[in-house]
């Protein structure tokens, strides 16, 4: 019995420490880049191509400030703003409401639309934006106002699959309680439903405002080389004027390093709730 015992435990442990030095090495191919990026963004570029593993001799944060000034930062960082916080506030509002209808309303039509929604996430972005860029152009959208449109549109559907999940964990009654005392469907909805949403509208917002930061796909068909311009385009023109000259990698580090930094600390900061907020909606009942 005691052997028996000590078998379960020792195996107990052997499985505990393998499954330890799995996730630790994932987290050290996932993190290698990030150092590499770090450390590189303070060393001249002759330091980093002699050896771009060796830290830095002194932190120059001349290289970050050179870097801002090249990419025009704080104007791009204003646009990459400006056009992520309207995406997203179009996607949340948009894809809640059209959850929670159909969420609520049980028929067969709306169970239709809920995969009509569902299907549109299969459709590779490849195969339309052609169309889609053409079709913008012919109705003088193909500017930063278009460009929200086209996220509020793309983002639609993983969105509202999220929170229709969701919205049918959130009990049927408060509803019914808050129509019995008077509200009405905005009310309803705002007052009600919306905060009830909240640990999914995180990770709405959270997975989407990282596509949209991030993105370069879309921004360069849409707003090209013109004089506002996001931050991952205002990267790649200034990679490609200072790339005539070689490899400025004393420049590429510290501008990909200042770019990608607000997300890297938004998603930290918020990663309980995006986790907590995928979770809850992937449940079905």
């Amino acid at each position: 019995m005691k052997s028996t015992q000590r078998n379960y435990f020792l195996q107990k442990r052997i499985g505990t420490g393998i499954c330890l030095s799995v996730l630790i090495a994932g987290a050290l191919i996932t993190l290698a880049p990030l150092w590499l990026l770090t450390i590189n963004s303070f060393k001249p570029n002759t330091a980093i191509v002699d050896n771009p593993m060796k830290l830095p001799g002194s932190w120059d944060f001349q290289h970050i400030i050179n870097a801002a000034n090249q990419l025009n930062y704080l104007k791009s960082i204003g646009w990459t703003f400006i056009i992520t916080l309207f995406s997203i506030i179009l996607i949340v509002l948009i894809s809640a409401a059209a959850a929670w209808i159909l969420a609520r309303n049980k028929t067969k039509q709306s169970s239709i639309v809920f995969m009509i929604f569902v299907a549109a996430m299969l459709i590779p972005f490849q195969a339309m934006m052609y169309p889609l860029i053409q079709f913008f152009d012919g109705l003088g959208l193909k500017n930063i106002p278009g460009l929200i449109l086209m996220y509020g549109g793309f983002g639609l559907s993983m969105s509202t699959f999220l929170y229709h999940g969701f919205v049918k964990m959130v009990p049927l009654g408060v509803e019914e309680a808050a129509l019995i005392d008077g509200c009405n469907v905005f009310q309803l909805f705002f007052l009600i439903a919306m905060p009830l949403l909240k640990p999914i509208t995180v990770t709405v917002i959270i997975t989407n405002a990282m596509w949209i930061w991030n993105d370069y796909l879309l921004p360069f068909l849409v707003i090209g080389n013109s004089e506002n311009k996001t931050l991952v385009l205002a990267l790649y023109f200034a990679r490609v004027q200072a790339g005539q000259f070689g490899n400025p990698w004393q420049l590429i580090f510290p501008a990909v390093f200042i770019t990608i930094v607000p997300v890297v600390v938004v998603f930290l900061a918020l990663q309980k709730h995006i986790v907590k907020g995928i979770n809850a909606g992937a449940i079905k009942s």
